[in-house]
């Protein structure tokens, strides 16, 4: 049997490297909910803060604002420079996310991945290549899903899971501005050339 020290490092070691989640772990879960006091000293050490949601049932770390004085430490938790079409695609996740808790019925939101491909084609610009265009379309599911926002569910050809640890990463005054936002990436798209892919922040 682990010792409960060795636990305890399994613990920290799993949420270092990203998102625990309750139904996908739940003994790491359980010993998080019950370590989480120790966990938030240790990882304060290193200029880190968790964030645990019970409701998700998902927890992650990010980096600490330095207080007023603080040195600032160098970070472990890098950000990340997305390209135009992940950045709205993880968008559109997220108001979908919404629409499905408005609802009051499913708690997992389950996309097939022609689904995922048609609510993004509208943003993007037009292309004379369909089959480039899908390509293309894929890579940026495939990104997703390698960022831990998206999982391919087993035996279940292309269809995918939408995690709740999305919501912690968009949120809610940032959805607020939405309508606006989707405004801009339409006018965006409609500026430019079919072979370009802009980045943005």
């Amino acid at each position: 049997m682990n010792s409960p020290e060795s636990q305890f490092s399994l613990i920290l070691i799993t949420l270092l490297k990203g998102v625990i989640y309750r139904d996908s772990d739940p003994p790491i879960w359980q010993g998080l909910l019950e370590q989480q006091a120790r966990v938030r000293d240790h990882i304060s050490v290193l200029g880190l803060e968790l964030i645990l949601d019970e409701v998700e049932g998902c927890a992650h770390v990010r980096q600490r604002e330095p207080a007023e004085g603080e040195p600032e430490l160098p970070r472990l938790v890098p950000r990340r420079q997305l390209s135009y079409p992940v950045s709205l695609l993880l968008a559109l996740l997220r108001k979908r996310l919404v629409e499905l808790d408005a609802s009051g019925g499913e708690t997992r939101l389950i996309l097939s991945r022609d689904n995922i491909v048609e609510a993004l084609r509208t943003f993007l610009p037009q292309s004379g290549n369909e089959a480039r265009l899908i390509d293309r379309i894929n890579i940026h599911i495939n990104k997703i899903v390698d960022m831990g926002f998206l999982r391919l569910l087993r035996g279940q050809a292309g269809q995918y899971e939408v995690r709740r640890i999305l919501k912690a990463y968009v949120d809610a005054q940032w959805l607020s501005e939405f309508d606006q936002k989707l405004e801009a990436y339409r006018l965006h798209a409609a500026s430019i050339s079919p072979l370009e892919e802009p980045e943005i922040s």
